[in-house]
């Protein structure tokens, strides 16, 4: 096939643009994303050898080479791993909007520096293309393991790149880096200087599982345009003596798994480039985890928890789970069986000792020993949590910030661990406009005589608070949880308690506040209440009974003239909106409207339909005063056309 040249498209020219004229302060995290591609391509390629996927591949001796040469200004970094076939690099390399460049480039304009900018690329898969930082010009070069052709693309980052068929590539990936002019001024950044190469491997890389070898540069160009220490590597890099044989590639990296290390061989350091590696998140982890289970069953892990929420968080298709290994052997990315849905942003890898090699994602789902690594392992990242609440509380609010939506979706789906998950939770309160509260400390801040903990849902706080749901609350000083999340009108009708104590709504049932003795008093005044205006509260549910299912008198309201309620065991409104939004259709529960028996509109109501029950205008107002308290509440009034007419009418009669 022959050559063909492509255009890039407009958004993936403002990427390269970007990279080649350097958003990033850190130049030499591009050839970390190079090695890490590298160690990806090699696992892919012994996890396909190992099931037999992989017939005519080259196995026997996988690694990654660092190939630089200083006179001619080129970095070659290659492995002999999987490779990509054609479409494959059209796909992956030649369209870098398949990596979400749109998204990467509305993030990083809202970053603003450059510091934060670097914690964005690797979210978005680009980091490929760090290279055009140091690079001029890449060449990749590549072949699918166990095909006859490869594949060259070529790029200067500008305004095209082109992709081309040959017969001559080895098995897997080799990337030419035609380095950008030396600068003088700039020894640091030389990126052919062997000693810079084994400062980044070492700093970046040293855990990698494969060997990365520094090929011995050709005799003609050591040493070229070194001094210092770079050329002092030159000298040790050959044989000293005129027609000795050339020096073996030295290998750069310890290749140990820092799971397998005792804790205080490895630094803090390496368990974030660990994490870097395996997540592609420049940032480092907000958390290190480390579990060694032993006896019948054995294994060790090294878990992550993230210092921000991926973009894709919530986005169908998300790839979730940890590395699996066996025996240190790769077995596969984005382990689902490891890691319940709700902990899905956990990054790390478990290396068992008694699986198969050959196990596959459905055998998982049902292996006993799986399953009990699951358990242990939500176990361990709760108790992290927990641990963190009281240590580092910093690092807890920024943990609950980034993740507390997903983390209440175990509310619903993992029962065993759902006092463990209500531990670890924070909400919105009342009590606080800034700061959110644990339910242990809710609990501690009780009123006496308070039974419940109280909640109300909404779209936003500000719709909670001016909800009339909350006056009562409000003037009593009874804290409220502030619940804002689509997941919180669910969780809070599965989970029955915290600590011994009810949630309760407070748009739901009946309230009752206070100390025993008020409540009694509260009880008696209520009775005198009911018997004064039980006619119009009989009238009115009759009147509206298609949409309601009792008016009754409220202790709620203290400034508001009525609200609707539900049932204490109906479903809300909102809840009943988010199961038709997926798919399942609920019948419509009729709700209660609670009437403020001290607020003068509901006082002249009684008044009015004791004297004149039969008439229209007494009507109106009712079925007014219904909707205006859908309305309150944020619901739309049960015919909007007619209540605008109703409500245009009074207002005209008003002037």
């Amino acid at each position: 096939m022959a050559t063909e040249t492509f255009e890039f498209q407009v958004e993936a020219r403002q990427l390269l643009q970007m990279m080649i004229h350097s958003i990033y302060s850190n130049k030499d995290v591009f050839l970390r994303e190079l090695i890490s591609n590298a160690s990806d391509a090699l696992d892919k390629l012994r996890l396909e050898a190992l099931r037999d996927d992989a017939p005519g591949a080259d196995v026997s001796d996988l690694h990654i080479a660092l190939e630089a040469d200083p006179r001619a200004r080129t970095l070659t970094v290659r492995d002999n791993g999987i490779g990509m076939s054609r479409d494959e690099v059209v796909e992956l390399i030649g369209t870098i909007a398949n990596s979400g460049t749109a998204a990467f480039l509305r993030e990083l304009k809202e970053a603003g520096d450059g510091a934060a900018a670097e914690g964005l690329i690797g979210q978005f898969g680009v980091g490929f293309y760090s290279s055009f930082m140091v690079a001029e010009e890449v060449t990749l070069l590549t072949r699918r393991a166990g095909e006859k052709q490869g594949t060259r693309w070529t790029s200067s980052g500008e305004g095209t790149y082109t992709v081309e068929t040959v017969d001559d590539a080895p098995q897997g990936t080799s990337i030419l880096l035609r380095l950008k002019p030396e600068d003088a001024e700039d020894q640091l950044h030389d990126y052919t200087s062997p000693w810079k190469l084994r400062e980044i491997v070492k700093r970046y890389s040293d855990f990698i599982t494969w060997p990365i070898r520094m090929v011995p540069r050709p005799a003609d160009s050591a040493g070229a345009g070194e001094t210092g220490e770079a050329a002092d590597d030159a000298e040790t890099a050959e044989d000293g003596e005129s027609g000795a044989a050339p020096a073996e590639p030295e290998t750069l990296n310890s290749m140990k798994a820092l799971w397998a290390r005792s804790r205080d061989e490895v630094t803090d350091d390496e368990y974030h480039e660990l994490y870097k590696h395996i997540s592609h998140d420049w940032s480092d982890p907000l958390e290190t985890i480390r579990l060694q289970a032993e006896g019948t069953f054995e294994y060790q892990a090294l878990l992550f928890i993230p210092s921000h929420a991926p973009q894709d968080l919530f986005l169908q298709g998300y790839k979730r789970g940890v590395q699996l290994y066996v025996k240190r052997v790769f077995i596969m990315d984005d382990c689902e069986a490891l890691m319940p849905p709700y902990l899905r942003f956990v990054k790390g890898v478990v290396d068992a000792a008694d699986l198969s090699l050959n196990v596959s994602r459905e055998i998982l789902q049902q292996d006993r020993q799986i399953q009990l690594m699951h358990r242990r392992l939500a176990k361990k990242v709760l108790s992290t949590v927990k641990d963190m609440m009281s240590a580092h509380p910093e690092r807890y609010a920024t943990f609950w910030h980034e993740f507390g939506r997903v983390v209440k979706e175990g509310l619903l789906s993992d029962a065993e661990n759902r006092d463990a998950i209500l531990g670890v939770s924070s909400f919105a309160t009342t009590h606080d406009a800034e700061q959110p509260t644990t339910l242990a400390q809710y609990v501690e801040r009780m009123k006496e005589g308070q039974e419940h903990i109280y909640y109300l849902t909404g779209e936003s706080r500000q719709a909670i608070e001016n909800s009339p749901h909350m006056e009562a609350f409000r003037d009593r000083g009874v804290e409220v949880l502030l619940l804002t999340d689509p997941v919180d009108e669910v969780w809070v009708d599965t989970a029955p308690a915290f600590d011994g104590k009810e949630f309760r709504s407070v748009a739901k049932g009946d309230v009752d506040l206070g100390t025993k003795e008020e409540k009694e008093a509260a009880d008696t005044e209520r009775e005198k209440q009911r018997e004064e205006f039980a006619g119009v509260l009989a009238w009115m549910t009759e009147r509206l009974s298609d949409h309601v299912k009792e008016v009754r008198l409220s202790s709620r309201l203290t400034v508001s003239p009525a609200c609707v309620v539900s049932d204490t065991y109906d479903a809300t409104p909102a809840l009943e909106n988010l199961y038709r939004a997926m798919g399942q259709e609920i019948p419509r529960a009729k709700r209660i409207l609670e009437l403020n028996p001290k607020h003068p509109l509901v006082t002249a109501l009684n008044r009015t339909h004791g004297e004149r029950p039969d008439d229209p205008a007494l009507a109106e107002t009712a079925e007014l005063v219904h909707n205006l308290a859908l309305l309150a509440e944020g619901s739309e009034p049960t015919d909007p056309a007619r209540f605008v007419k109703l409500m245009s009418d009074r207002l005209e009669r008003t002037l």
